[in-house]
């Protein structure tokens, strides 16, 4: 196919609905509609626009397996320079260094590299004690109820404490920290998130803690950052400024908080659709480790990964031109049939590779690794305690974002 020019309006269309593009393949990341099940609007995407242009909001997007893995790959023209979600990369504003999430090599290497030694598998492996801890805790409360709030009562507080006991935040301050970060991914239904003049707000919720943590040192992230030497991309050995420790602890704060609750959540209401696989994994809490990773597949908690567009870039005989936005849903690939068999079926024992809910390449999920290790240890408590369980469908409400995808309610009848 000769190449062409993807035609782009010079004001995108207000108010166009799904409805006015007929028969067409849409998909619009602030539509309710569609985000209760956009599935089959990835599987419109990939059969009939592998790549799709929006024309109400100006983006482009990518749904195909093989066309995913190539843009996370390439960094180089699908730029994370001006950070993942499309608002912030419309809005123009400033992104501060060490802000993982939005940076490109070298420098997205160098800061990356100071956080590795936090989150290797062995370190993260020894808190399982502590994460058991927590989870035991908040399930102890739930004793003799018959009917809770799944995501109040359990999941959101699992990570919360991880998060907080890695930071080195108080835990009579972790409830806090979760709320305001959480915050920075609401929206109001349908609409696109407001961004501040900040890429990364409320990093001054962490003024404290650092400036504590200066005179009182222990085997926290914390502690570690102000710590840590390193080479910066001028050639000098320094250590971070305290603008950047806050910019770090504010991205892992928010990174490691609302995704895994969501993982949590979606285990629940699987788990309830399934009850024969529900019951093997009560039988035999071997299978969790890989139910965690079909759900992560099923069901990913970040669909899309927005990217800024560098370079001119031909894809499926049209050229995308520098400047654009696009959209790499992960989700979507993670359904592929050309890369999954049976992919729209939920399956326990599915031989699991390659899904991409973490990512791939330079900006593969660096806490992974903690993700599962919630989630395992979340599943092996609760189904002990809970062997059966329903949802109670009709009071069920997904959370209020674009970014994460998920259940905000999750009440459940046990027994």
């Amino acid at each position: 196919m000769p190449e062409t020019q993807v035609d782009r309006p010079a004001e995108p269309a207000e108010g166009v609905s799904p409805e006015s593009h007929g028969d067409s393949a849409y998909w619009d990341p602030f539509d309710r509609d569609i985000a209760r099940d956009p599935y089959p609007a990835y599987r419109r995407l990939r059969a009939e626009a592998p790549l799709y242009y929006n024309d109400v909001h100006d983006f482009y997007a990518l749904s195909r397996y093989d066309d995913v893995d190539r843009a996370l790959l390439d960094w180089k023209t699908f730029s994370s320079a001006r950070g993942p979600i499309m608002e912030i990369i419309k809005s123009g504003v400033e992104i501060p260094p060490g802000t993982l999430l939005m940076e490109d090599p070298p420098a997205h290497d160098i800061h990356r590299a100071l956080l590795s030694s936090v989150f290797t598998p062995r370190r993260i492996m020894a808190v399982e004690p502590q994460i058991r801890a927590m989870c035991t805790r908040a399930l102890d409360r739930l004793a003799g109820i018959d009917r809770f709030d799944l995501m109040t009562e359990f999941a959101n507080e699992i990570p919360m404490r991880a998060i907080g006991m890695l930071l080195g935040i108080p835990e009579s301050d972790q409830e806090a920290v979760r709320a305001n970060t959480d915050a920075n991914l609401r929206t109001v239904p349908g609409q696109q998130m407001q961004v501040a003049d900040k890429a990364i707000p409320h990093t001054d919720d962490f003024a404290e803690y650092i400036d504590w943590r200066a005179d009182h040192p222990s085997d926290d992230l914390m502690t570690e950052l102000l710590r840590a030497e390193f080479v910066d991309t001028e050639g000098v050995t320094r250590t971070l400024t305290r603008q950047e420790i806050l910019t770090y602890v504010a991205v892992v704060a928010g990174a490691g908080n609302e995704t895994t609750a969501r993982l949590i959540g979606w285990l629940g209401t699987l788990l309830a659709k399934h009850p024969d696989q529900r019951a093997e994994m009560v039988d035999n809490p071997q299978l969790i480790p890989n139910a965690i990773e079909e759900t992560l597949r099923f069901e990913p908690t970040g669909h899309a990964i927005a990217r800024y567009v560098a370079a001119d870039v031909e894809l499926h005989g049209s050229t995308v031109p520098a400047g654009s936005v696009m959209m790499i849903l992960i989700a979507s690939a993670n359904r592929d049939d050309g890369r999954w068999s049976e992919p729209d079926r939920f399956d326990i024992h599915r031989r699991m590779t390659n899904m991409r809910t973490f990512g791939l390449g330079t900006h593969f999920c660096l806490g992974a690794s903690l993700a599962r290790l919630e989630a395992r240890v979340a599943m092996e408590e609760f189904l002990a305690r809970f062997p059966r369980w329903d949802v109670d469908w009709d009071q069920v409400a997904l959370s209020p974002t674009s970014t994460v995808r998920g259940w905000e309610t999750l009440p459940l009848i046990v027994g």
